[in-house]
C-alpha cells in the first residue's frame, strides 16, 4: 500500500469523525430566533457544571452517568429553587415528591439508565453525607432521572456503580459539555437513530432582562422527526408504525436559568420544554417517561440553611416578564434534542443490536430542499 493511499484513507477517516462532531448550527441549521450563549450549552448559565462517566465494555455494556451541578458550593446547605413537570409519567424519577412539596433541590441531578436509579440515588446520599458541613444530616432527597437503554445495553447487569456517579460529579466542568454517545446517553435511541446527550442555551435580550436559559437532554424517545420544521421522518420514510419502528422511550430534560423566579414559575418554564420536544416531532407516547427538571440559580434566591430568619427574602420576576423565558426554554430544548442526534455515532451493543447515527448528508439535502440551511 503506497503512502498516498494511506494519507487519503486517513483524511477520509478524519473527515468522517469531524463531521459527526459538528452540531446543527455548524451546518447552517439555526433553530429559533433568540441568541445562544457562548458555548450554546447549559453551562452558559453561570456556575453550572456537567460531568459524564461513560461505560463501554465488551459487546454489551453501553451505559453511563451524567451529573448536573447547579452551583459549585454545598448544594444541601445552599438549596436551589426547583420544579419538576411530568410530560408523561412512564418513568422512575427519584426525588419528585419532595421537590413538588418544598420547591427546591438539595443534591446534584443525576441521569442514568432505568435500573441504575437506586444505585445513583444511594451514591448521591454518599456524596452529600461526605461533605463536612453535612455531618448531622439525616435525610437526603436525591434527584435521579433515567431513560431505558436496554436495547443496546445489558441493563439487567446493573453495571453503574457508586464510583461512576461520584466520578461524574467530580469531573463536572463549566465548559465543553460532551454530547452524543456519552454518559447517560451512551446507549440511548431517538427517533430510530442513535440518541444521546444534547445541550443548548439562549440569552434573552438585555431590554427583557438579559437572563440565560440552558437546557440539557438525555434523548431516548420516538415520534415523527422534524428539524427546524423540515419533515425529516416523512422524507426518509422512517417513523412509528412504518417499518415496525417503535415510538416508546423517554426523554429527560434539565432546564436551568439565572432568572430570579420561584418554583411556581419554574414549573411553568418546565411545561414549555415539552413544547420544544413536540417541535422535534416527539409525541410523549404511552411508554415514554418524559420529565422536565427546572432550576433557578439566581444567587439572591438560593436557600441558605445557615440563615436563621423565619422569612425568605427573595426577589422574584413578575409573571408578566416570564414570556421570554418560556420562549428561550422552547428553543433551547428543541435545539438540544437535535444536537444530541447530530453528535451521536453508530453503536453496536447487546445481542449485536446496531443503531445507526442520523444520516447527516441526507438530512442536509432535505434541509436544502426546504430552504432551511443558512448559507454563509
Amino acid at each position: 500500500m503506497n503512502f498516498n493511499y494511506i494519507l487519503f484513507f486517513a483524511v477520509l477517516i478524519s473527515q468522517s469523525i469531524s463531521s459527526q462532531e459538528k452540531r446543527a448550527r455548524d451546518y447552517g441549521i439555526e433553530i429559533g430566533v433568540m441568541k445562544t450563549g457562548k458555548q450554546n450549552a447549559i453551562t452558559d448559565v453561570d456556575g453550572v457544571k456537567v460531568g459524564h462517566t461513560t461505560l463501554i465494555d465488551g459487546d454489551s455494556i453501553r451505559t453511563g452517568v451524567t451529573a448536573i451541578l447547579p452551583h459549585a458550593k454545598n448544594i444541601f446547605q445552599l438549596k436551589v429553587p426547583a420544579a419538576i413537570y411530568i410530560g408523561n409519567g412512564f418513568g422512575k424519577l427519584a426525588g419528585y415528591s419532595q421537590v413538588k412539596e418544598l420547591g427546591n433541590i438539595e443534591t446534584p441531578i443525576i441521569l442514568t439508565n432505568t435500573l441504575s436509579v437506586p444505585k445513583a440515588s444511594d451514591a448521591l446520599i454518599t456524596y452529600t453525607l461526605n461533605q463536612p458541613e453535612n455531618r448531622n444530616v439525616r435525610s437526603v432527597n436525591s434527584v435521579v432521572g433515567e431513560t431505558n437503554d436496554g436495547y443496546l445495553n445489558d441493563i439487567q447487569g446493573r453495571h453503574v456503580k457508586e464510583k461512576h456517579v461520584l466520578d461524574a460529579i467530580k469531573n463536572a466542568s463549566t465548559s465543553n459539555v460532551e454530547e452524543g454517545n456519552v454518559g447517560a446517553g451512551t446507549g440511548t435511541v431517538c427517533f430510530g437513530f442513535k440518541g444521546g446527550i444534547g445541550t443548548s442555551s439562549r440569552v434573552i435580550p438585555e431590554a427583557l432582562g438579559g437572563y440565560t436559559v440552558g437546557v440539557l437532554v438525555q434523548t431516548n424517545f420516538g415520534g415523527v422527526l422534524q428539524i427546524n420544521g423540515a419533515p425529516i421522518a416523512k422524507e426518509l420514510n422512517s417513523y412509528p408504525y412504518k417499518n415496525e419502528m417503535e415510538a416508546d422511550g423517554s426523554c429527560m430534560i434539565v432546564v436551568i436559568t439565572d432568572a430570579p423566579i420561584s418554583s411556581r414559575n419554574l414549573e411553568r418554564m418546565a411545561k414549555r420544554a415539552m413544547l420544544g420536544l413536540a417541535k422535534t416531532g416527539g409525541i410523549a407516547s404511552n411508554g415514554s417517561g418524559d420529565y422536565v427538571i427546572a432550576l433557578s440559580t439566581a444567587k439572591e434566591n438560593l436557600i441558605d440553611s445557615k440563615n436563621d430568619s423565619a422569612f425568605y427574602q427573595r426577589k422574584e420576576l413578575k409573571n408578566s416578564k416570564t414570556t421570554p423565558l418560556f420562549m428561550a426554554t422552547i428553543e433551547a430544548t428543541e435545539e438540544a434534542i437535535i444536537n444530541s442526534l447530530f453528535a451521536a455515532k453508530d453503536m453496536t451493543g447487546r445481542n449485536n443490536h446496531t443503531i445507526k447515527a442520523l444520516p447527516i448528508l441526507d438530512i442536509l439535502d432535505i434541509m436544502k430542499k426546504y430552504n432551511l440551511i443558512k448559507e454563509e
